[in-house]
């Protein structure tokens, strides 16, 4: 059984609708919590790699300190050990940042239910998506953009790596936990109910676009990599 290694950073974070969507397709699914004290895993047995959001920024001189450097040593690793990496919000921002690229504050920060525009032929999907961000990808030249929004880069395409800035994993639950976890550090938002409640409206539509996501991001792992991979 193929396994994917999912990296979180909050103890509310889960890999949701798309690690379901893993699991429905084969695979076991092992979720690692990086925090500072975290110890990057040995690849062995590794099949695929899903990095998931987190409220900390790349360009973040302390959180590289702290656990940011390890993780990006790993997605390296991981590049040249020809294991795909699925980057979701904070985890497309490390793969951007790891390719060369960069990350900074975006113009205007995104949350809530959104539209993207897919460029032609691409393999994603206008949405709606959950957006939950605050920073904007710059991305390196040899990456292929996929989606847009009036306000970033909402994904790319990285030799057999995908970037998304949306949040493909969300559902009903992950949101309240989030917006629970945002409520206790006195960062709450009128729109949160709603924005649940269009997570509970929409389950079924969410669950397909996150299959057939995952479905895309699958049938690019085996794709040809950069010539310089994506090592820092």
């Amino acid at each position: 059984m193929p396994t994917a290694l999912v990296l979180r950073h909050h103890l509310e974070d889960a890999p949701g609708l798309v690690g379901q969507a893993l699991e429905a397709r084969g695979y076991s699914l092992a979720v690692d919590l990086v925090d500072a004290r975290w110890t990057p895993p040995d690849l062995s047995g590794v099949d695929a790699l899903v990095v998931l959001g987190s409220s900390s920024a790349v360009y973040d001189p302390l959180v590289r300190a702290r656990w940011l450097d390890r993780e990006l040593d790993l997605i390296a690793a991981a590049d040249r050990a020809s294991i795909a990496t699925l980057g979701i919000c904070f985890g497309a921002q490390a793969l951007c940042a790891c390719a060369g690229g960069r990350v900074e504050r975006a113009a205007v920060p995104e949350l809530g239910w959104i539209s993207v525009d897919p460029t032609p032929g691409s393999p994603i999907e206008a949405g709606p998506w959950f957006a939950y961000h605050e920073d904007a990808c710059i991305l390196p030249p040899e990456a292929t953009v996929l989606a847009t929004s009036a306000h970033a880069v909402q994904a790319f395409r990285l030799g057999r790596h995908l970037g998304v800035q949306f949040h493909p994993e969300v559902d009903a639950d992950q949101l309240g936990a989030w917006f629970a976890a945002d409520s206790s550090a006195g960062r709450s938002d009128p729109r949160y109910e709603e924005m649940i409640a269009q997570a509970v409206a929409n389950d079924e539509p969410a669950r397909r676009r996150a299959e057939r996501l995952v479905d895309a991001f699958l049938a690019g792992a085996s794709g040809t990599p950069r010539a310089d991979g994506v090592r820092r």
